[in-house]
């Protein structure tokens, strides 16, 4: 029986192209997207992250704390049913290098539940794959804003867009009373951003701090829940082996995998299934970082999870504990009873 009623490249794709320096017209994502993540592979750049709630011509960067990019006319500059078009700015079309983007769906749901304490300036849903983005003013005091997914989130991702502070990262694995800073490699940290409570089937739960609340700033969340058959958020243990490395079992083949030390600065690694290289041999690039994308032996997406290839700790050192996310390619079994297969 199929997990999903869905195929999972209805909401989540990888889009490669290479720059042109001129207007691109970009084909093939299979959706308009509501979150474009976009890396430079060949070369040192920022990572712009663009959303349809901020509006697709602002961008954000994974690598840093800046403020909301606005107005940025030759970045994005129009989207259609299949992908978008990308102007003359280097960081999304230099001529001649190469580039990833990440795309997500939201926006097939609307409605607000749960009587938040703060409602959303605006805000894109998606019941269906558990992701939605939020935008909201903030208050100054302990809050609660609605996320639309029906079911508990696993991971949110906030960034205060009016200034310069760090993007923050809440994941089930590192509990509510905790966080790590999603632009830097630093480990797990103890604070009340999220006002030391889970977050529920409606509402996610804020503090009055500067990161994620200060009266008259603004804000914007990511917000992802586990959907079987097509996204897995969790943790595992590094066996410090590369010949026989941790498997991870996520029932799907991924299509994207970011993964992030628990307890000590490393940084966040990401493994998609299009970039080049294959198994034992795929790229990775490092969403804190502007560094360039590196291929190895790291690790191998197989029909249901990945499993590690390396004794390198910043993934699998002995003993250690390991975030991840990923999303799918293929659950094990797909609405269209075609199983998937390792690549």
């Amino acid at each position: 029986m199929a997990y999903i009623s869905f195929q999972p490249s209805d909401f989540y794709n990888t889009k490669l192209y290479t720059g042109t320096g001129s207007s691109n017209v970009l084909t093939g994502v299979g959706f308009q997207s509501d979150l474009i993540w976009t890396a430079t592979r060949n070369e040192i750049e920022i990572h712009p992250v663009n959303d349809s709630v901020n509006g697709i011509l602002s961008y954000l960067r994974s690598n840093a704390n800046d403020s909301l990019e606005t107005g940025q006319t030759q970045t994005i500059t129009a989207q259609s049913s299949d992908g978008y078009t990308v102007g003359t700015e280097d960081r999304f079309n230099q001529s001649g290098n190469t580039f990833v983007s990440w795309n997500w769906k939201a926006g097939t749901t609307t409605g607000i539940a749960g009587s938040p304490s703060i409602t959303p300036a605006s805000y894109s849903f998606n019941a269906t794959s558990g992701f939605s983005i939020i935008k909201w003013a903030g208050t100054g005091v302990v809050g609660t804003l609605p996320h639309g997914l029906g079911v508990a989130p696993k991971m949110i991702l906030v960034k205060k867009t009016s200034a310069a502070l760090n993007w923050l990262c809440g994941h089930e694995a590192g509990g509510w009373t905790k966080n790590w800073v999603f632009n830097e490699a630093e480990g797990l940290n103890t604070n009340t951003h999220w006002n030391n409570t889970s977050p529920t089937s409606t509402l996610f739960s804020v503090s009055a701090d500067g990161l994620v609340n200060a009266s008259g700033s603004d804000y914007i969340a990511y917000v992802w829940a586990e959907k079987k058959g097509y996204s897995k958020f969790g943790k595992y243990w590094g066996n410090g082996q590369s010949s026989d490395g941790t498997f991870v079992y996520t029932g799907f083949r991924p299509a994207w995998v970011m993964v992030k030390k628990i307890t000590t600065g490393t940084g966040w690694y990401i493994w998609d299934n299009k970039r080049e290289g294959y198994n034992g041999d795929n790229e990775t690039l490092v969403s804190n970082t502007t560094a360039i994308g590196g291929t190895g032996t790291y690790l191998d997406l197989l029909s249901n999870g990945f499993k590690t290839l390396s004794a390198d700790n910043t993934w699998n050192g002995s003993g250690d504990e390991y975030i991840y996310a990923a999303f799918a390619e293929f659950p094990t079994v797909s609405s269209n009873d075609i199983p998937g297969l390792a690549r």
